[in-house]
């Protein structure tokens, strides 16, 4: 081994302990479900109706200072679509809306993210609901919360027609706007200081 390659190899090795403890503390951030939620709001003849996925997950790999070097995915349990209505709890998972028995997830994969200053950033990935993928952009503000915990909120628009949500009958927007609103606030432990 010549001097160069020695003197490298040395330096990673000093290194690797950094190494290490970053990616552990990336590793250690987790979302606590009882303090977040992951909603949304659609129109029915106008009217606002709210609903929340009672089962979902989510991996988030995120340096406040390093935006562009996290990353976010989630995948959500379409079938745990909730209107808080036993009737209208029951047609979500049906082939019209979600399909649940076909597609029973939801995922979204962060490509970029980025910072804004203040606290806000911007998620930007892939969408993928009953097979179709479309490209989102989800501007995210993190909160120091208490005991350690980060809150993430945010929320952003998506049409359900590019996702089949509501085929046939069900595609008239006069009934059930296009625009739905997905909402979100997450409970973050281990994440780096804001």
């Amino acid at each position: 081994m010549n001097h160069a390659s020695s003197r490298s190899f040395s330096m990673l090795w000093a290194a690797a302990p950094l190494l290490l403890a970053s990616s552990i503390a990336m590793a250690q951030q987790k979302v606590v479900p009882a303090q977040s939620e992951i909603g949304f709001t659609s129109k029915q003849m106008g009217v606002p109706v709210d609903g929340k996925f009672r089962k979902w997950d989510a991996q988030i790999n995120f340096d406040p200072k390093k935006p562009e070097a996290g990353s976010v995915s989630f995948t959500i349990d379409t079938g745990s679509a909730s209107f808080g209505s036993p009737e209208t709890d029951a047609e979500v998972p049906k082939a019209p809306w979600f399909n649940s028995a076909k597609f029973p997830q939801a995922t979204f994969q962060s490509s970029s993210l980025k910072g804004l200053g203040g606290g806000k950033y911007e998620v930007a990935g892939k969408l993928t609901i009953k097979g179709s993928v479309k490209d989102v952009v989800v501007p995210v503000s993190l909160a120091a919360g208490a005991g350690g915990v980060t809150m993430a909120t945010g929320a952003f628009t998506i049409k359900r027609l590019d996702f089949k949500i509501g085929e046939g009958e069900w595609s008239d927007t006069s009934m059930v706007a296009n625009d739905v609103q997905v909402k979100f606030k997450l409970a973050v432990t281990g994440m780096a200081p804001l």
